[in-house]
């Protein structure tokens, strides 16, 4: 039986888990005869994948709607359109409501189900809502066969959240926490890297969390650790011939534990970066925050891990304003940022999402005040990364190239630490990896020379693609 081509579009917003998500429902509805396309107004399916983390999701959401409304008019009907991801997932009858053009609405555990709700094509909310916990059967419904595109791929291993942290909605929105198991993770693992993928980033809400059953043990055979943690399946991934680097994000200081410090130590591709939300430098308010760990805690950690990779670079994650944050806390924070020293970092003016514990809390900071913070914290992290870039001019780093630059024969890649490099005259090289000179820096990306232009290992690339 044949199918129809027809064009999908989806936008993704937020996370990495949902850059993941975007490619499965792609994946899932290959079948039916969806391909992607690059513009809404050349689709016959577009797809919202949203986050609901950032203030005013719910409403961003709704202006895009209307837009993608007036092409389903101009196109006489002849255009579903899907709401998918966390504000589905907490809106999603009211998306209907408010939008009577939205077709389906599916939450992040439940998009594998986009196929059987399209050929239904009913009308009654039950048929056209989807927001079900169902992560068990979610990753069931998928092969772990994966057509990707470029040199690195997302490798969902862990979803959902325990910690409930009292700003955060994703224990509402992605539920609990639930690890994939060991073997479900290699062979998918495995699948990319036959396709030539030479990059992996291992990917959950609290990735570090993960845990499964090691295949030895799940095959009823072997003499081998009964269950795995996350530095465990790393030291896994790193003996996969072909797979040049590894990373994962993002993770939780209460779960990096001595196993997964180590194997930035012991696996040569892991590479050497860690992004590790902090919030903030301040106690109190990581106590009202309910992160379950201390300033001290924090910095104890990333002692450990220099000690264990001494030129480990570090990202973070800062919200400015939260209920209650004096002055003092604030000075706290920076002061935390001044002491580790991180090479990117990503900063928030508090904001309330509906449903969760900070939203009734005391002690409202203006917003002002907040602006202020904001702009004081962005200005220190922003020195600190210039001041991590300049530092390393003159080094020779391996760049993994992932697409055209801006200039003529110019690629762009990325370093260890996640850097953006800019290098002329190799485009060609585009899905290697390849050792790169540093010559210039900004605060923002560097400017590299190839090492070796005749690249010996891209002759390997070229023949694990084909």
């Amino acid at each position: 039986m044949t199918t129809t081509p027809k064009g999908l579009f989806i936008k993704t917003y937020g996370c990495q888990m949902n850059v993941y998500d975007s490619e499965r429902m792609s994946d899932v509805l290959k079948p039916l005869g969806y391909f992607e396309v690059d513009s809404p107004d050349k689709a016959q399916l577009i797809v919202l994948n949203t986050c609901h983390i950032r203030e005013k999701a719910t409403e961003k959401v709704f202006s895009e709607l209307g837009q993608i409304r007036r092409l389903k008019d101009e196109a006489g009907g002849d255009v579903t359109i899907a709401v998918a991801g966390c504000v589905a997932q907490a809106e999603g009858e009211e998306i209907i409501r408010r939008q009577p053009a939205v077709d389906l609405v599916v939450g992040p555990q439940s998009y594998h189900r986009l196929p059987e709700m399209l050929a239904k094509g009913s009308r009654s909310i039950e048929d056209r809502l989807e927001t079900d916990f169902a992560v068990t059967e979610k990753f069931g419904a998928f092969s772990n066969l994966r057509n990707v595109k470029g040199p690195s791929a997302f490798l969902s291993v862990q979803e959902g959240c325990d910690k409930f942290c009292t700003f955060c909605v994703v224990p509402y929105t992605r539920g609990a926490e639930y690890s994939r198991s060991a073997s479900d993770i290699l062979n998918e693992a495995e699948g990319l890297v036959g396709q030539g993928v030479c990059e992996l980033v291992l990917v959950g809400q609290n990735v570090n969390a993960w845990h499964g059953a090691s295949p030895a043990l799940v095959e009823g055979g072997g003499r081998e650790q009964a269950e795995w943690d996350l530095g465990r399946l790393i030291r896994r991934l790193g003996q996969f011939e072909g797979l040049k680097r590894l990373r994962y994000t993002t993770s939780h200081p209460r779960d990096m534990n001595d196993s997964l410090i180590m194997a930035h130590r012991e696996v040569d591709s892991l590479a050497p970066f860690l992004h590790l939300p902090v919030q903030s430098g301040s106690d109190l308010i990581l106590k009202a925050m309910n992160r379950g760990h201390s300033v001290s805690d924090y910095l104890h950690i990333v002692d450990k891990v220099r000690r264990a990779r001494p030129d480990m670079s570090f990202a973070s994650d800062f919200i400015v304003g939260f209920p209650g944050e004096t002055d003092a806390d604030f000075e706290g924070t920076l002061s935390l940022v001044r002491e580790v020293g991180f090479s990117q970092s990503y900063a928030f003016k508090y904001s309330p999402r509906p449903g969760t514990p900070a939203s009734d809390m005391n002690g409202e900071v203006e917003e002002s005040v907040k602006e202020e913070r904001l702009s004081r914290l962005l200005s220190e992290i922003s020195n600190q990364s210039r001041v991590f870039n300049l530092n390393t001019v003159g080094s020779k780093l391996q760049v993994l190239f992932t697409r055209k630059g801006k200039g003529e024969g110019q690629a762009l890649g990325y370093s260890p630490h996640m850097q953006p490099v800019h290098v002329d005259g190799a485009e060609a090289l585009i899905g290697g990896l390849c050792e790169v000179k540093i010559v210039a820096a900004t605060g923002t990306s560097l400017t590299g020379q190839l090492v070796d232009k005749t690249n010996p290992g891209r002759a390997d690339f070229i023949e694990a693609r084909t």
